[in-house]
């Protein structure tokens, strides 16, 4: 077995710090406690001096720090705010909200519709994460809860002029009549 190949808990030989057990390993070092001098020292993985003792291998592949961090990466991408699919309204795809200021010196803005929606169907999402993080806190009581609740209703029904956007109606905002 290769001494760049060794798992922790390995034992090897350093020509100037004697016999030592390696503690950790990422993609270019080991990370090694030597037992004459009590120091813990990083050395990299391919030294030629190391004499093997008693080599442990891996049970699993060895992980590099790229590997954690790709798989990191990974996780938040699964679990970061995303919308769901929310379909906007057939007659709303490839159009426009230009907004117009009132002084005609200034520039007028123009988004695209899909953006546009976008950017309404992720406030939803957030109030909705807002809402579960309000009924599940612990330090707030059943009244707080609804008083909150209902800032919340609030919103949605502030909202619901977007509804006009939305594909189907089961996608719509509700105010606290639920109705539009």
């Amino acid at each position: 077995m290769s001494t760049s190949e060794l798992a922790p808990g390995s034992k090897l030989r350093h020509p100037k710090f004697g016999v030592g057990m390696i503690l950790s390993v990422d993609e270019s070092y080991y990370k090694i406690y030597f037992y004459n001098t009590e120091e813990i020292k990083t050395l990299a993985r391919d030294y030629e001096g190391f004499e093997v003792e008693e080599a442990k291998k891996p049970d699993f592949p060895m992980l590099t720090l790229k590997d954690v961090e790709k798989a990191i990466r990974e996780a938040l991408a699964q679990t970061s705010e995303r919308a769901p699919i929310v379909p906007l309204g057939g007659k709303w795809i490839g159009g426009s909200v230009t907004l117009e200021p009132g002084d005609s010196d200034l520039q007028s803005k123009e988004i695209p519709m899909d953006t546009f929606f976008h950017k309404i169907v992720m406030v939803r999402e957030k109030l909705r994460v807002l809402e579960q993080n309000i009924n599940n806190h612990p330090k707030l009581d059943d009244e707080d809860r609804v008083h909150l609740q209902q800032y919340i209703t609030r919103c949605y029904g502030s909202l619901t002029t977007f509804n006009v956007l939305f594909a189907y109606k089961e996608d719509q905002f509700k105010g606290s009549g639920g109705k539009d």
